[in-house]
């Protein structure tokens, strides 16, 4: 919004006071900081609400540790407070202008719906089955395509009205440079996407069983992704000496050119969306922190989950995506191996799933859980990032 104004008014005297609007670095920044500072003054009021509102209710899943139990009576639906900071700051400092913004904050607003319906229904029932899986599925996929076809598509008219992908579909992968093997996928592409976004949101929402488990990896994640956009969204050169017949001379080459990555329009903007996730993310641990005064829910952990899986997408991370979730993988694929085990077996891997519960049954503390999943989530996305230099 405030970019905006920038633009109308850029060849107007008053501008110059407003010129600082025009550098990423600043919007990103103040992103982040306005997201945090909304989060924690609107905290104590939402968390008041939501108690007042769901007095009495359990909003402890049934197929969790005994332990859990102790926890009934906190509120639930304190993803609504991270919603409203992600939406506002983004609004106000992101390029309104961009497609990708959009696209993120339309996934992330729909998948919080979805989560929205899901808690509704299990407040609303008194018990913790909430929205059937199948038509959680559906509505993802739903949204998901909206996305796509009204946001990253071109429509035209030659003998019909057919889509044209607006994005690069061509496939990154982590360690590899771009010119060694960067495949064309078309429109498999999209059903690749798909795997990635709903599969991320179903797993941060796994990932979401104990205080701070899920967000802390959700804003380290976030801030992998705002540097790996800013890199690849910017026109940030380096220099470098090339010689040409004999003659050396210094020439200055694009970041994104230089690491071996693709250029990622809009990255920029697509940062501003990251600080806003890392600042309502900040926000929300403050009250979400061991022991919690209230929980995310699934109108928190499926949105957030959309907007990480979309920024996977957007920022041509796709691959590398698995490494920076590596502790939501972890969780998602510990109920697979868990389901299969069991159905082919007859036996369970662990003593129970997600992987969080295991370690619960074998005796850890939940605090000392937690500090190491977060400590691997900082890992994974270092890691990410040496991957990057390492092309």
């Amino acid at each position: 919004m405030l970019y905006l104004l920038y633009e109308w008014l850029k060849d107007h005297e008053a501008a110059r006071y407003l010129n600082f609007l025009k550098y990423p670095s600043f919007r990103i920044i103040a992103a982040g900081v306005s997201s945090l500072v909304l989060g924690m003054l609107v905290g104590p009021a939402v968390i008041d609400r939501l108690r007042s509102q769901q007095h009495g209710q359990s909003n402890v899943r049934e197929d969790v540790p005994d332990s859990h139990q102790k926890k009934k009576g906190t509120p639930t639906m304190g993803g609504l407070m991270i919603l409203l900071c992600i939406a506002a700051a983004t609004a106000v400092f992101a390029d309104l202008s961009s497609r990708v913004v959009w696209v993120a904050l339309l996934i992330t607003l729909s998948y919080g719906f979805i989560g929205f319906l899901d808690d509704y229904l299990k407040l609303s029932k008194k018990n913790s089955k909430g929205l059937a899986g199948r038509k959680k599925l559906v509505l993802q996929t739903v949204f998901y395509a909206v996305a796509v076809f009204a946001f990253l598509c071109e429509w035209r008219h030659a003998d019909g009205l057919y889509p044209t992908l607006l994005i690069d579909t061509r496939l990154t992968l982590p360690f590899i440079p771009t010119h060694w093997f960067n495949p064309n996928m078309s429109w498999v592409y999209v059903a690749f996407g798909w795997v990635v976004v709903v599969g991320t949101s179903n797993a941060v929402n796994l990932t979401d069983g104990l205080d701070g488990l899920a967000i802390v990896p959700t804003i380290v994640a976030s801030t992998t992704f705002a540097v790996l956009c800013y890199v690849a969204g910017t026109t940030l050169s380096v220099a470098d000496v090339v010689h040409t017949a004999g003659v050396s001379r210094v020439v200055g080459i694009p970041l994104h050119q230089y690491l071996g990555i693709p250029a990622v329009l809009g990255g920029a903007e697509l940062a501003v969306f990251c600080a806003a996730i890392v600042g309502a993310g900040i926000s929300f641990l403050w009250f979400n922190t061991y022991p919690a005064s209230i929980f995310m829910g699934d109108v928190g952990a499926l949105a957030l989950g959309g907007a990480l899986g979309c920024l996977a997408l957007l920022s041509k991370n796709e691959v590398v995506s698995i490494i920076i979730h590596g502790v939501f993988f972890a969780e998602i694929l510990s109920v697979m191996i868990q389901v299969v085990s069991f159905k082919t077996t007859g036996k369970r891997v662990f003593k129970m799933a997600p992987v969080h519960h295991h370690y619960e049954l074998k005796g850890w503390a939940e605090p000392k859980i937690i500090v190491r999943f977060w400590i691997l989530s900082i890992l994974c996305g270092g890691v990410a990032l040496l991957s990057v230099k390492l092309r």
